[in-house]
């Protein structure tokens, strides 16, 4: 009795063949080529096919399947509709070859799964027949190594961009990144250079078209002519750490880094970088008082990057300026800390000349920080001045999250520092809150020139605290010489402490558990 063979159906891959030099087709790619039944590749009506072209010396007697785009660049009604169609019929087509037991390469320009028309086809089939993808090299890397210039260095953050967004959308979305490639080119380049102009990112904005291949071209966005500009096409806004640092800039000086002033005075008599294409209108300007978190970057909120990066300058401290992202276009100002009214006061001049002015604190800025001193001053001297205040993650959050939970029930902080209340205020305070049985964080614990208060504020706390009480001493929480331990309130050793700490002290409910970890129940 003869048996019919059950035929196996065929394999789909997504190969990615690069930007254009044949040179960066991945030997994998070529082995699936050469070995393919089938290799479909898109094309325009005119039935050339970039993607055909990369990888035409590896094609021999495989079947070809062009499929033509039905519409690309031209307006038409119901563009959406036809090229759902279109993938629909492709997608029918190449099962058939797939249903034959044939293998099926369909050839993607770039990488597949990187705004490859590959994907819709892969949508359509995936879940019928295997399918495997070959990722390819981008346009974007492409791009950056044409140019030379890194895209992203230590912990910046790159963002992808079509060019069909929205002007209003690109803007912000370029305002609120370290750098950035923008795809898409093309009809949308008009719009992307108004986008990077409004974001204060053109003069940074580099322009690649068709990188790698023999016809490449590159040059600064704005030397570009609309006209001129081909769908292959990208624009990268480069690292600014690598802008930032390298031999060139450092040599053209105040043209290439940001301008700081520092010490313990500050002017508004400052000269507007040449690179912002931000006007200053009197009246326009505003004032945003950044809280950075404790210190990592993953602590900054999304909102606190947005205002840093959309600002014009920058004011604060100097230790914590120098924690903002280098910006070319901006000016940066630090100053000593003990000069709060009159940072404000600067901070609110240059918003009243129209600039866009971030006033950074380390934590949250309405604790123990620059917010109050900023809304004071404009409350009483400058009601004209528009102040916003963006919150951040405190240190004595990220004190306790580092032991555990040990702020789960009431809590009072209070700062130990004499010099903007006197210590009579702070002793009666500390006795409350030890009569009260809370919780308690202790902010400014000690300097250079105060020595003795967390000895005081010990002693304060033992006359009603347990001497079992967990103390938690969290110094440089985030930071490169981060130490957070945990040690009983009777053996609390003043000579510890210093600036950069931090210390939690416990209620009568503190649990300090075998693990290590230090809570507060909920229920008292």
């Amino acid at each position: 009795m003869n048996t019919i063979p059950v035929r196996t159906a065929g394999k789909l891959y997504g190969v990615g063949v690069g930007p254009g030099d044949p040179g960066l087709v991945t030997l994998r790619a070529v082995e699936l080529i050469r070995d393919a039944d089938v290799v479909a590749y898109h094309c325009a009506r005119h039935g050339r096919s970039n993607a055909r072209a990369i990888v035409a010396e590896h094609l021999g007697t495989q079947v070809e399947e062009a499929l033509t785009y039905p519409v690309t660049t031209e307006a038409t009604d119901d563009y959406q509709g036809r090229i759902d169609a279109f993938y629909t019929e492709a997608a029918g087509r190449l099962a058939a070859h797939l249903d034959a037991g044939r293998d099926v390469v369909v050839l993607a320009e770039g990488d597949p799964f990187f705004y490859g028309s590959y994907m819709h086809l892969h949508k359509r089939l995936a879940h019928r027949y295997t399918a495997q993808v070959v990722p390819g090299v981008t346009s974007v890397s492409a791009a950056a190594a044409a140019l030379g210039t890194p895209l992203v260095e230590r912990d910046e953050v790159l963002t992808v961009l079509p060019g069909t967004l929205g002007e209003d959308e690109l803007a912000r979305r370029l305002a609120d990144t370290d750098a950035a490639a923008v795809m898409k080119l093309g009809r949308t380049f008009t719009g992307v250079r108004t986008a990077l102009r409004r974001a204060g990112r053109a003069e940074e904005a580099r322009y690649v078209e068709r990188a790698s291949t023999t016809t490449e071209r590159r040059s600064a966005f704005e030397d570009v002519d609309p006209a001129s500009v081909p769908y292959f096409s990208v624009g990268i806004v480069p690292s600014r750490v690598h802008v930032a640092t390298t031999p060139a800039a450092r040599a053209d000086g105040d043209a290439a880094r940001p301008r700081v002033s520092e010490g313990p005075s500050l002017t508004s008599d400052v000269t507007v970088n040449p690179s912002s294409h931000q006007s200053s209108s009197p009246g326009r300007g505003t004032v945003v008082v950044v809280g950075l978190g404790p210190g990592a970057r993953d602590r900054l909120t999304p909102e606190a990057a947005t205002a840093l990066a959309e600002a014009d300058d920058v004011v604060g401290y100097t230790t914590y300026v120098a924690r903002v992202p280098v910006n070319p276009r901006q000016r940066v100002h630090g100053s000593d800390n003990r000069v709060e009214s009159e940072r404000a006061a600067f901070a609110l001049d240059l918003a009243r000349s129209g600039r866009r002015v971030a006033v950074v604190s380390s934590g949250d800025p309405g604790v123990f920080a620059m917010a109050s001193a900023v809304v004071e001053v404009a409350t009483e001297d400058y009601p004209d001045v528009a102040v916003r205040v963006v919150p951040g993650i405190t240190a004595a959050h990220a004190v306790a999250a580092r032991a555990g939970a040990p702020l789960g029930h009431d809590f009072a902080t209070i700062s130990l520092s004499d010099r903007l209340k006197s210590w009579d205020v702070v002793e009666r305070r500390l006795t409350a809150v030890a009569e009260a049985d809370m919780v308690v964080a202790l902010y400014n614990p000690a300097s250079r020139s105060r020595t003795w208060q967390v000895e005081a504020a010990r002693d304060i706390l033992l006359k009603v605290r347990d001497p079992a009480t967990p103390v938690i001493i969290g110094r440089d929480v985030d930071g490169p010489e981060e130490s957070v331990r945990v040690v009983e309130l009777g053996a609390l050793e003043p000579s510890e402490v210093d600036m950069r700490t931090l210390l939690i002290v416990g209620s009568s409910q503190t649990r300090w558990a075998t693990t290590g970890a230090v809570y507060t129940p909920r229920r008292y």
